[in-house]
């Protein structure tokens, strides 16, 4: 058979018959829907499925697992429900490409067969081992329950796109110990290897206190403890989904997992499973006692850098050999509810891929869609000079504005006007709730009002607002749902960040890409980051439209904007 026509076949076969599943006391992270988790959907909803984000063509999927570039050939595999549109009944799906583009879609690589992971196959990472001979590390819920970590093995490593998948029969290589909690043990990281032996971290918390727990081996199958952890924190929680990789110094182009080095910072990013948000710190990486101690420059807690200040979880970044860079890769879930979920026959997306490189002030990390992504623009629009004054809105015309890639950058003549920054502000999210894109400024609000209806009945706006504080000036980016649709039931949440910018040349950039139920933006050449899911229910299709706003009493200026309406990848 093909590969669709497999895949076809096995979801069939495996919809022929459906246990719920029941947790049992397995702590997880994703509410549970025991009446939604084996429904199948007679047809899909087309409204709201974006066109050029990562998605099956049916049903729920979460984490992205154990992305990879093999031989030529971008692998992404994913947690997927092949029943049903919530979470449960868990496999891992797999999907291919040679550009991170266009996607096919193989037959679930791995799926509960094995007492070791009868009761799940959750997230993990996948490692290039010598002899270029990839594996899959992934946790197992066993028979007792407990969360294990296993290894997987490609069963024909002449197959280009690996499709079948081997579990050894000598898994689980790692079990919690006694006096760990086995239902906060999961998720192990790619490995590392230092002096002739592997590193790999699986995340945990111990009471209030967030870990990842370090683990050795010669040979990849045997794997010992480290006396202690490589890093934790306190009152932060779970660590889901960590991810430990090397940043250079010097320059953008990424780095092998192994690499160690003066010229080297390494970063530890961790997904809070009682916020459901994540957070990462830069600091050094001792191999030679295994120890992470993270840099000064942010907080190592709640209040950390973020990959993403809006829906964003569980990412995983790869380093991509073929082309020297690091790609980030992230869930975006939906913000409707399980019966909304269900009526439409899916949930769960995955953002675009982002290149991922430590800044040049060395205190965080920028991102940016991969340059593949520029492939699927088509017909273009450009504004040059145009100045927004008080109250204006200015509609963008002549592309698609329901799939669309928007980049502007606005030029402030005055910084004069700027408000106060009361030091209390310390909560980005709870400011712009309080001072949205309505709320009128003195320096902004001014950006994008995206996914809007005709008369902004809708509409999902993104923005700057500039405050003056002593001796700088404070840059607040918003992502504000709150108006995003007339629908009442939805989550509608004020994602916002603060932008570490020097704004001496008197310019601010942002770069969104809109398609249909997401907005992912991009604030000053991706210092911060925001991810929006939106159900207008005006702003559909070819209903949709796009506007650049100021609503500040110092007029800002359009220095230029280019706009492409985004064509469709082929996508699984």
């Amino acid at each position: 058979m093909k590969g669709g026509s497999r895949l076809l076949w096995f979801l069939f076969s495996l919809c022929c018959y459906c246990v719920i599943i029941n947790n049992n006391g397995v702590e997880g992270s994703h509410k549970i829907h025991h009446e939604y988790q084996c429904v199948p959907d007679t047809k899909v909803r087309q409204v709201h499925r974006t066109g050029y984000h990562f998605q099956p063509p049916r049903n729920w999927i979460n984490d992205p697992n154990g992305p990879m570039y093999y031989n030529g050939i971008y692998h992404l595999f994913y947690q997927y429900n092949p029943k049903g549109a919530v979470w449960g009944n868990i496999v891992w799906a797999h999907s291919v490409s040679r550009n991170l583009i266009d996607w096919e879609a193989l037959e679930p690589a791995i799926y509960p067969s094995k007492p070791f992971d009868i009761n799940g196959c959750w997230s993990g990472s996948a490692t290039i081992l010598p002899g270029n001979k990839p594996a899959i590390l992934y946790t197992g819920i066993d028979t007792q329950q407990r969360q294990v970590q296993n290894i997987a093995f490609p069963a024909n490593l002449s197959d280009p796109y690996l499709r079948k998948w081997v579990k050894p029969d000598s898994n689980p290589l790692v079990v919690p110990d006694v006096g760990m909690n086995a239902s906060t043990f999961r998720d192990p990281t790619t490995a590392w290897r230092v002096n002739g032996h592997w590193r790999m971290l699986v995340g945990a918390r111990k009471k209030h206190r967030g870990i990842v727990y370090l683990y050795r081996s010669r040979d990849f199958m045997t794997w010992i403890k480290s006396k202690h952890p490589l890093h934790s924190a306190q009152n932060t929680g779970m660590w889901e989904c960590p991810d430990f990789f090397p940043v250079s110094l010097y320059s953008e182009r990424g780095l092998d997992t192994s690499v160690t080095g003066k010229n080297v910072r390494h970063v530890l990013k961790v997904s809070l499973d009682r916020t459901r948000y994540e957070y990462y710190t830069i600091g050094r990486y001792y191999p030679e006692i295994d120890r992470y101690i993270p840099g000064n420059t942010s907080a190592d807690g709640w209040s950390g850098l973020r990959y993403d200040y809006g829906n964003f979880y569980a990412s995983k970044t790869f380093f991509d050999a073929e082309k020297k860079r690091r790609i980030l890769w992230g869930w975006a879930n939906e913000s409707d509810t399980a019966d909304n979920d269900t009526a439409k026959g899916w949930a769960g997306i995955q953002t675009i891929p982002r290149t991922l490189w430590l800044d040049k002030g060395k205190k965080q990390l920028l991102q940016w869609p991969i340059e593949e992504l520029n492939t699927l623009r088509g017909q273009k629009i450009q504004v040059r000079n145009q100045e927004l004054k008080i109250g204006e809105h200015v509609e963008i015309t002549g592309i698609t504005a329901a799939q669309a890639d928007v980049e502007v950058t606005f030029s402030l003549p005055s910084l004069d006007k700027a408000e106060e920054f009361d030091p209390s502000w310390v909560n980005a999210q709870d400011l712009c709730g309080m001072k949205g894109s309505t709320v009128q400024g003195g320096v902004g609000p001014f950006g994008l009002l995206t996914l809007a209806s005709e008369h902004l009945e809708e509409y999902t706006p993104v923005f700057f607002r500039i405050f003056k504080a002593k001796g700088k000036h404070v840059v607040l980016m918003c992502s504000d749902a709150k108006s995003s649709s007339l629908r009442t039931e939805l989550y509608k949440p004020s994602f916002a960040g603060f932008v570490d910018v020097d704004l001496k040349d008197g310019m601010l950039s942002l770069r969104s890409l809109i398609d249909h139920s997401v907005v992912e933006s991009f604030g000053a050449g991706g210092k911060t980051c925001i991810t929006s899911r939106v159900y207008p229910t005006l702003a559909v299709s070819k209903k949709a439209h796009l506007y650049a706003f100021n609503n500040g009493t110092e007029a800002v200026t359009i220095k230029k904007l280019n706009a492409w309406t985004m064509h469709r990848p082929q996508m699984n």
